[in-house]
């Protein structure tokens, strides 16, 4: 079998060794344009894990690499002049010259043939006289631009310039270290990767790197100027580049990994930012994974289709995470402001990978220290301590996310309501919110929706407050109120999703006349301004039934499209009117909404208001109008904003993943101060606890985990040892507050030999 690789960094040299280990009847090439001993950047840090596969797939390569290997524990957080340590985080680094010159040597030895100061013919000419050719030709990679119509990429630029220096001595931990200039922000990376030597990265926004006059400064000058800014890290030594540029971090994805019998591998077929430290560590694990389905696939495409479908879900997952972790450095002016312990908890939980469990086992001492300095109570998980809103103390952080349920009749909820919201007051939870209740007949989404517009459904509602504050004292109860605008007139959710009814449908209305989904949903009258008015006032006389239902606080829905969602979006609001154009324009009439809403809703109760922060759609709302749309409300009175995010319009492509949703909260908290609720994938109790510890959010609701245990509140503090009053136990359920025995298999064994 002949092998091209194209590429001569780690990535490609490990596959090389590999390949030609496993079999050494195959011809293997690297092609390195760069001579031997050229290499960018200074150290690479490899996790445990990595370390292991390498271990396992070629001991005498681990080896030659153990030796070369510093490692450390602690990770060090300077923020405004204090320093933070955390330990127990096992790092492992070696300089990038040395790996290479392991793995040339490993390769000669086992009779790879490297081909240096060679460029590599075109992929498409390799693969006509080789069985397989590997692109491992970086993130730049000419192979994939060739034949970009096979590999479908996406090149996503980001918002932070960045440059790699290093120290002429070792630091004693990793280093995360702030510097706040007249100019802006800028970040330290830093870390050992030889006994006398450090990589040293600085990073800035755009406009801050700009402003700096940063973009005007050559290697030589930005080494100097950043070794100014932060000398008290570097003992006032010097730092210095190897062709060291300014440039900003781009995420590689592709849709397709490999065309004919050519592969991408490394950074050519996928990114993550520089601050999961994963570059070197995924294109190391693609070759594992490469060379192990080769060896196990009967043929070459079978080999590459197993090698992309066991790599794809592992690098989307780091790329998540490295996208969490890079928007959070984006965003870090936004966070500078916050208590030196929780900022050095939110940095360290940024990617969502490490969280607060995860931390207490690593360094039990410090998260303490941090749960100190955020008034937590000793004893009490970060979820269970309480939060006020107006004259609404809540027990907990822990809301029942509104779910549609689709069991009402004519409007009006019925035993199943009662049972449902209920029984997940009694589990513990500090808020349950309803579903979407709606304020006209033709405002409800299908018939199966709820509503408050005549004075049974008031009563049908108070029978299900009056149970949740009888049986649950300690429990609020929220009524989230909306018009489902051109969405509605749809059938249940089993039954099609988003479709038009058989039968028996409703006229739907909206801003502008735009259907849901062309040639499927009706187009939508586009209301008059008398016609805005009548609705404005169908949602006052809702307001003031729920007031008199009981209900304890009061969400406006305006997100997923529904009216008040689709007049804040650009995508579904085209009208040329006041309530039309501009952001201003179009928040016009969701504000007087709310207003009205607020005027009548009583005083000491608390509104709050859900939004989509993105439409997850070119051209539609973005993070930047969140936080607008967010102000706007908050300078209207809003109590707090449950920040959701899609479902505007049927093209979005959300960037699906656990807690994906929460960014967006956390932005509009740290930039206006106003309370959050953070929704979208949250699933832990464990990601409860960082969210709310880390200050990305007040309350944390969460949907799908309260479908499959509607006692989940109880049950997480159940297996967090808490027995508090953030907690309480409905008397009746006493008995059931610890978890029970789950028979023989738990049983001591007997002893059957000496």
């Amino acid at each position: 079998m002949r092998i091209a690789v194209i590429g001569g960094g780690p990535g490609g040299l490990y596959a090389a060794a590999l390949l030609k280990r496993l079999d050494p009847a195959r011809r293997i090439t690297v092609y390195e344009r760069n001579a031997a001993d050229d290499t960018f950047g200074f150290g690479v840090v490899l996790s445990d894990e990595t370390l292991g596969g390498i271990e396992h797939a070629d001991p005498d390569a681990y080896a030659a690499l153990r030796a070369e290997m510093v490692r450390w524990d602690d990770i060090d957080i300077v923020h405004r002049g204090r320093t933070l340590t955390c330990g127990g985080h096992g790092f492992a680094a070696l300089g990038r010259r040395r790996l290479l010159a392991v793995l040339h040597a490993r390769c000669r030895e086992l009779g790879v043939e490297l081909r240096f100061c060679t460029g590599a013919p075109p992929a498409a000419e390799l693969s006509r006289t080789h069985d397989l050719v590997i692109a491992a030709d970086g993130v730049h990679s000419a192979t994939r631009q060739a034949h970009a119509d096979a590999f479908r990429p996406s090149v996503t630029t980001h918002r932070c310039r960045y440059i790699w220096l290093a120290a002429d001595f070792a630091l004693d931990a990793f280093r995360f270290e702030i510097a706040e200039t007249a100019h802006g922000v800028l970040q330290l990376h830093a870390y050992p990767y030889a006994p006398d030597a450090s990589t040293v990265i600085v990073e800035a926004r755009e406009e801050v790197w700009r402003d700096a006059g940063l973009d005007r400064l050559d290697e030589h000058g930005s080494a100097d100027h950043c070794a100014k800014l932060f000398q008290e890290a570097l003992g006032g030594r010097p730092l210095r580049g190897n062709s060291s540029q300014w440039t900003a971090f781009r995420t590689v994805v592709n849709a397709h990994w490999s065309h004919g019998n050519t592969v991408l591998l490394g950074d050519a077929a996928h990114t993550a930012h520089f601050s999961i430290g994963s570059g070197t560590k995924l294109a190391v694990e693609d070759a594992l994974a490469l060379a192990a389905c080769l060896r196990e696939q009967p043929d070459l495409p079978a080999a590459l289709a197993a090698y992309e479908a066991e790599r794809r879900p592992v690098v989307e997952s780091t790329q998540r995470a490295a996208r969490a972790s890079l928007a959070w450095f984006e965003e870090l002016a936004g966070y500078v402001d916050q208590p030196s312990r929780r900022f050095a908890f939110n940095l360290l939980t940024r990617s969502r990978r490490v969280t607060h469990d995860n931390l207490r086992l690593r360094d039990p001492e410090f998260v303490a220290s941090v749960e100190r300095e955020a008034g937590t109570e000793p004893g009490t998980p970060p979820m269970f301590t309480p939060f006020r809103l107006r004259e609404l103390t809540l027990r907990n952080r822990v809301v029942v996310s509104p779910m549609d349920m689709y069991r009402a009749a004519d409007g009006d909820p019925g035993d199943f309501h009662l049972v449902h919201l209920g029984g997940r007051a009694l589990g513990g939870a500090g808020l349950v919110m309803t579903e979407m209740v709606c304020v006209s007949p033709r405002g409800r989404i299908t018939p199966g929706c709820s509503g408050l517009w005549t004075d049974e459904q008031e009563a049908s509602w108070r029978r299900v407050a009056d149970f949740v504050h009888t049986e649950s004292p300690t429990a609020a109860l929220g009524v989230q109120l909306g018009h489902s605008g051109r969405k509605g007139s749809t059938k249940l959710m089993w039954e099609g999703i988003d479709e038009p009814l058989p039968d028996g449908n409703w006229p739907v209305v909206g801003p502008s006349p735009l259907p849901y989904r062309a040639g499927v949903n009706q187009i939508p009258h586009a209301l008059t301004a008398v016609e805005l008015g009548a609705i404005r006032d169908d949602f006052v006389r809702a307001a003031r039934r729920a007031a008199r239902a009981g209900f304890d606080l009061l969400e406006l829905h305006c997100a997923h499209g529904y009216l008040l969602s689709s007049f804040l979006s650009p995508l579904t609001n085209q009208r040329t009117d006041a309530y039309g154009g501009s952001l201003d324009a179009r928040l016009r009439y969701p504000l007087e909404v709310f207003d009205a809403v607020r005027a009548v809703w009583p005083a000491e109760r608390p509104m709050t208001v859900r939004i989509s922060a993105t439409d997850w759609a070119e051209g539609g709302t973005t993070g930047e109008d969140a936080v607008r749309i967010a102000a706007a409300f908050a300078e209207h009175g809003v109590d707090a904003v449950d920040v959701s995010t899609g479902q505007v319009v049927p093209e979005e492509r959300p960037a699906y993943g656990r807690s994906y949703q929460t960014p967006f909260a956390d932005r509009i908290r740290n930039a206006l101060g106003v309370p959050v609720i953070a929704v979208g994938a949250i699933s832990s109790w464990d990601d409860v606890n960082s969210l709310v510890l880390a200050g990305r959010a007040d309350l944390c609701a969460l949907a799908r985990p309260h479908l499959y245990d509607p006692h989940w509140t109880l049950h997480a503090a159940a297996e967090q040892g808490y027995t508090g009053p953030g907690a309480p136990w409905p008397l009746s359920y006493g008995a059931g507050s610890r978890r029970p025995p789950t028979g023989r298999t738990d049983a001591p064994k007997p002893r059957l030999a000496l």
